[in-house]
């Protein structure tokens, strides 16, 4: 287990009127920074009961289908990245150097996670560092720093040092990478932040700049994983892009552990949950089962890292939250696996980013974990349920038992409601 003192800490998503992940993907025919989601698809009437929903103004709610504000994330999706420097922190190495540090990984982590869905385009038509015309202490940049007024400020020097070389109306999303060297190490603080869905923000070729993530330190952890894992603070930010809460509290990641990286996006690798796939448009409604009448059913279910068949079963338990079930196991995006299984977990859509919308149920309480992976949260690693094992809630009169593995690998379970 990682000392704490060694361990990455959280990072916050910061509020306007909502907020996302601003990193650099644009759709081809966007003519603004700021593209909502479009209507949803129509749902199958079998899932309506499942698509659970918060009250309004809850930030980042996981109710389905995602509200109006963030980006879409299927079809081709470009991103424009902006490597930045300031006098008092010089670029270190060249600014396509900082590019490769997240690309085209990435690139490669949506592709894999969204079964090819979204196809995310990374751009970067300045090829080398824009200096801010202040020194970066100027700006008064610090962990939980609001919008104004320095990254207001800031926002506005970024645009206007890249406009003459940048149409900002052909991208959805911003990514402002900065020289690792502005602010503090990543162990000593995350300042990486994204600011979405902001109506006042500055504007540039006549849109606004109203989704953007700022990227600051390496996550670099000391384990000598970072060459293979530090750019996956990039695809977390993107995830807020596209309506992803943060899944992680201030007590770190003990809700969901290493399940998906809304929660932890360090270490090895890992996977966004089913839950959050069916969100993003990643999964058909036909790979989703919706448990709504009493007695007992049995449901199969395929590994999250395979393409094509039944991914979540999800049991409602009121007009807000439910249960989720899915099949994790080592592939894909899902390196780090130690104890392949079913993942049992709540969803509450009632509760906000932050604050613990998922918990995952531990199948095997105050064990440590099956894994030793550097900033991984241990104690959940082997939570999923096995063949044999049952998950009871007796106050919402539910239950799952794991029964079988088939050959193929799919794992049968039996769902009961009372």
């Amino acid at each position: 287990m990682q000392p704490s003192s060694r361990r990455i800490r959280p990072r916050r998503v910061a509020t306007l009127a909502s907020v996302s992940a601003l990193t650099l993907a644009v759709a081809g025919s966007a003519t603004t920074l700021h593209q909502a989601v479009p209507a949803a698809p129509a749902r199958s009437p079998a899932l309506r009961p499942c698509m659970i929903h918060g009250r309004v103004g809850v930030q980042m709610s996981e109710g389905v289908p995602t509200s109006s504000g963030y980006a879409r994330a299927t079809g081709i999706v470009r991103a424009v990245n902006l490597m930045v420097d300031f006098s008092d922190a010089p670029g270190r190495g060249s600014a396509l150097g900082r590019l490769a540090e997240f690309f085209p990984q990435t690139r490669r982590w949506f592709a894999i996670s969204s079964y090819g869905r979204l196809d995310y385009r990374p751009e970067a038509p300045v090829r080398h560092w824009l200096r801010m015309p202040k020194p970066f202490k100027a700006y008064g940049i610090a962990r939980g720093a609001p919008f104004d007024p320095g990254y207001r400020q800031l926002v506005q020097d970024i645009v206007a040092a890249a406009d003459p070389e940048v149409d900002f109306r052909r991208y959805q999303l911003v990514n402002v990478l900065f020289t690792p060297n502005a602010g503090p190490p990543a162990l000593d603080t995350v300042l990486s932040v994204t600011f979405a869905d902001n109506g006042g923000a500055p504007v540039a070729d006549g849109v606004p700049v109203a989704n953007a993530s700022f990227i600051y330190s390496r996550q670099d952890d000391g384990s000598g994983s970072w060459a293979r894992t530090g750019y996956r603070v990039l695809p977390h930010e993107n995830g807020h892009v596209f309506g992803l809460p943060d899944l992680y509290t201030q007590e770190g990641g003990g809700a969901v552990g290493h399940w998906d990286i809304m929660s932890e996006d360090w270490g090895a690798d890992n996977d966004l949950l089913a839950w959050h796939k069916w969100k993003l448009g990643w999964l058909d409604d036909s790979q989703v089962g919706c448990v709504t009448t009493r007695g007992t059913a049995e449901y199969t279910l395929t590994p999250l890292a395979r393409t094509g068949g039944r991914k979540l079963v999800f049991i409602p338990i009121g007009p807000t939250s439910g249960y989720a079930l899915e099949l994790r196991t080592r592939g894909g995006n899902d390196a780090s696996v130690c104890r392949p299984g079913v993942l049992v977990y709540r969803v509450d859509a009632g509760v906000e980013s932050g604050n613990g919308p998922v918990t995952v149920r531990d199948s095997r309480r105050e064990s440590g974990g099956c894994t030793r992976s550097p900033n991984v949260h241990p104690e959940l690693s082997d939570a999923p349920f096995t063949p044999g094992e049952t998950f009871e809630d007796p106050s919402a009169g539910v239950a799952v038992s794991v029964v079988a593995r088939d050959p193929s690998g799919d794992y049968r379970v039996h769902v009961t409601r009372r």
